[in-house]
Parts: C-alpha cells; structure tokens; sequence
C-alpha cells in the first residue's frame, strides 16, 4: 500500500494513494498514518481490506497540500557515510561500523513543503535518501533478517544538511542537521510488502534540473536490515521511528571548488524508484 496525509500542516488526514494512481481517503478507517497503526495488525488488515473493496471515498488532489506520510513520529536516527561511492567522493575510509547521529522529530515537513536556508549559512547540501520506518518494536535483535522483520515500510527522506554547522563549528553532527524544515519525507509511506528488495532501489536527485545524484542502494556498505540490527543494539527502536540509511554520491560538500551548495531560490527534486518523488523551493530562513 502507499499510505499518504494531506491536508493543512497539523490538521493532515489518512489518505491511500490506489493502484490506479486514484487518492483516496481514510479517515473513516483509522485515524490517522502512526506508529499505532503500523504496530495493529487488525487496524492494517481493515486498511487493506478498505482498500481492496474499491469504496473508499476519493479526494480530489487538486491543490491539496501532502503533508508528511507519518504522523508522531518517535525519533529519526540517522546512518552517515553509508555508501561506497559516497565515501569515496569525500575521500573518507568506509567505517568499519555504521556512523550514528540524530534528527529531532520536528526537523520532519511535506515531501512539497518550502525548506529554509539557516540563517549565516554559507554550506546548505542535498542528501537523497532511503527512510525505513519501524513497525515492530526492535531491541537486540540477531541478524539482518530479524531487522528487515521489523520494518513496516519505506520512504523518501531528504536528509538537508548545512556542512559548516556540522563539521566545522566542534561537537557533534547534529548542529548541521537539524536545521528548521531539513527533513523532508513522502510522498508515501510505501509498506514493506511492496518492496522487493530495498537493496535494489535507485535514487535520484536534481538541482534546477541539473542532476547531482543518480545512485542505488546496492551501494550501501550496511544494508538495511543490518542497520536495524545494529542500532537495536544501541537502543530501543519502536514503531513509528524512522532510520535515515545514508546518502549516495553526487552531494556539493563532495564536487570540486567552487562547490555548488544550496541558495535560496534554488529548487531540489529528488526520487527513489517506486516510493515517489519530492520536490521543493529554497527560501532564507
């Protein structure tokens, strides 16, 4: 299924994106897309049964803003340097294990929504990346196979990065990252059923229609369900928490000087094949 919201910012309602490309909604069904929902099997099983019956009302999508496809979500623990391609054009060593940081839950906006340019910032990158959002909560788990197990579904994440803030100002990554509105997602929320193999999955991004990263996630050095493996080692992992799995090649922190970072007025469109495709306007903070 690809599970969607739209409406206002704050007031989204649970919609369905049909096989015919038709939205349709489901606010008579659940209320709304969350972690309680991906965690009920039943409330699931009534969604899918919604759906296949053909009689869920449809919207019409004319103007209607599509808002996150996830709703409260728990926390975002993000995966850096996760592509060999990636490590080689920043000329960094792979990491022997995976590179952890955070984004606040708040950092979340539309897959359309308008991202703002931090004020002083001199270094604003694009980052096209596989979300994996939780459906079962994970904690300690064995193998690879027991990660992919738990996850409910997959996503389009731009991972919006200022690098200056990030590795130049001491500490942590998470001054660079977790800028207002840097953390686009959707437009669905596309379940794991759907999903063949998420380690076969090519992303794409643009910059004013230039493209700047034309990649695949059989790039990844620790696939996703090692990913989840590895951090339920760290933490509890509960449903409705996303994993951002890493970036492909192609960002401006990795292109020759003058290096291209992002201004305002500059317009990002980013895919990953079969999850759907974002686009969005850059304004000054």
């Amino acid at each position: 299924m690809k599970l969607m919201r739209v409406g206002t910012a704050g007031t989204e309602r649970p919609a369905l994106l049909d096989p015919q490309g038709v939205l349709r909604d489901l606010s008579g069904v659940v209320p709304d897309i969350d972690g309680a929902l991906l965690a009920d099997d039943e409330a699931l099983g009534r969604v899918r049964a919604a759906a296949a019956s053909g009689d869920l009302p449809v919207l019409d999508a004319t103007g209607l803003r599509v808002g996150p496809p996830l709703a409260r979500i728990g926390k975002i623990v993000c995966i850096g340097l996760n592509y060999h391609d990636h490590a080689r054009e920043t000329g960094v060593e792979p990491p022997a294990e995976p590179v952890v940081f955070f984004k606040a839950a708040d950092t979340v906006v539309g897959p359309y929504d308008t991202v703002l340019v931090p004020r002083r910032s001199e270094k604003t990158d694009w980052e096209v990346e596989l979300a994996v959002v939780i459906g079962r909560t994970a904690r300690y788990l064995e193998s690879a196979r027991d990660g992919l197990a738990h996850v409910a579904g997959y996503a389009v994440a731009h991972d919006v990065s200022e690098r200056e803030f990030q590795i130049e100002r001491g500490g942590t990554w998470d001054k660079g990252k977790n800028c207002e509105t840097f953390n686009p997602l959707g437009p669905w929320l596309v379940t794991a059923d759907e999903v063949a193999d998420p380690q076969d999955l090519p992303l794409r991004l643009w910059v004013n229609g230039e493209l700047k990263q034309n990649g695949t996630t059989a790039e990844q050095i620790f696939p996703v369900g090692e990913v989840v493996r590895y951090v339920s080692q760290f933490m509890t992992l509960y449903p409705g928490d996303v994993i951002n799995t890493g970036t492909p090649a192609g960002v401006a922190m990795g292109a020759p000087e003058p290096k291209p970072y992002l201004r305002a007025g500059d317009v990002v469109e980013l895919e990953i094949v079969g999850l759907g495709r974002q686009r969005q306007e850059f304004k000054d903070a």
